[in-house]
């Protein structure tokens, strides 16, 4: 058995989408271990002023995307508080022959990312007005597609290693993978993007937390002197209910990110492993 734990405040207006975006972000890390989500717990806080039907549907929404994992909710606790806040224990089984680490990249492994970045930029440009519901909805589409059908394609192939994306940015969980052994190659041109997203942070719409990001980065990311910066902090933008950052043998990378783009269409393979000290190139 394997248990995860994550919920966070609203990052949209609508409570049935907040709902769902939480679980789908708490389901997610059982997805990166290789396992299949059993049951789950609510976990909510809410102010006094939040109207019962409020509340009603950011657990209609959470409820959605359990079920959509084929898992169940099985209770979970409540406390008033003075933000709301939304999100889920799970707990899942996985086959301990099987069990996928963020560790055990290998020299010649392929980089594939299942998901597009820019959602925290998205957000952050929605909640600034700059852009509508409609061009937001590219950010919701990723945030509530569940990590499931990427890990049920990828159990079929030899990965090495497997974390999701979330709230370090792309830079920061791929330095979860790195061993004294290896480094990763990153190419910034090839990073799928949420539509939309390089626009804004080409215009400086980028959230607090991916300059948090970029100094817990620094030290072991080396950057290509024509490395574009927008990318960079594309790159260190805090994901909520991210894609999954997988380390794949070559030989089948093609095979995986065709089989991927069945279901999620903008997967791509943004880098490789090779034998070094433990760094990430960014260029």
């Amino acid at each position: 058995m394997v248990q995860t734990v994550d919920f966070f405040p609203p990052m949209v207006d609508d409570p049935y989408l907040f709902g769902q975006i939480a679980a789908a972000n708490a389901l997610s890390d059982v997805y990166a271990m290789g396992g299949r989500p059993s049951h789950a717990l609510n976990l909510l806080c809410y102010p006094e002023c939040l109207e019962p039907p409020v509340v009603a549907r950011i657990l209609e929404g959470g409820y959605a995307k359990v079920a959509e994992a084929g898992a169940v909710v099985a209770g979970g606790h409540s406390i008033r508080a003075q933000e709301p806040m939304y999100g889920l224990c799970v707990s899942g089984f996985v086959d301990p022959r099987r069990v996928l680490t963020n560790l055990g990249v290998r020299a010649g492994d392929q980089l594939i990312l299942t998901k597009p970045l820019g959602s925290g930029i998205m957000v952050t440009a929605a909640k600034g007005d700059v852009i509508d519901a409609k061009a937001l909805q590219p950010a919701i589409d990723a945030m509530t597609q569940l990590n499931r059908y990427a890990a049920e394609i990828i159990a079929d192939y030899d990965i090495h290693a497997c974390t999701d994306v979330t709230g370090f940015g792309l830079l920061g969980h791929a330095l979860e993978m790195l061993g004294d052994s290896v480094s990763l190659m990153l190419d910034g041109s090839s990073l799928p993007l949420i539509d939309g997203a390089y626009e804004m942070a080409s215009m400086g719409l980028i959230p607090a937390g991916a300059y948090q990001n970029r100094d817990y980065v620094a030290e072991r990311v080396r950057m290509a002197p024509e490395t574009d910066p927008v990318l960079v902090d594309i790159a260190c933008d805090p994901q909520t209910s991210g894609g999954l950052l997988l380390a794949v043998a070559a030989g089948q990378a093609d095979d995986l990110l065709t089989a991927l783009r069945q279901q999620h269409a903008a997967a791509g393979l943004i880098g490789e492993a090779v034998a070094g000290g433990g760094l990430i190139e960014f260029r």
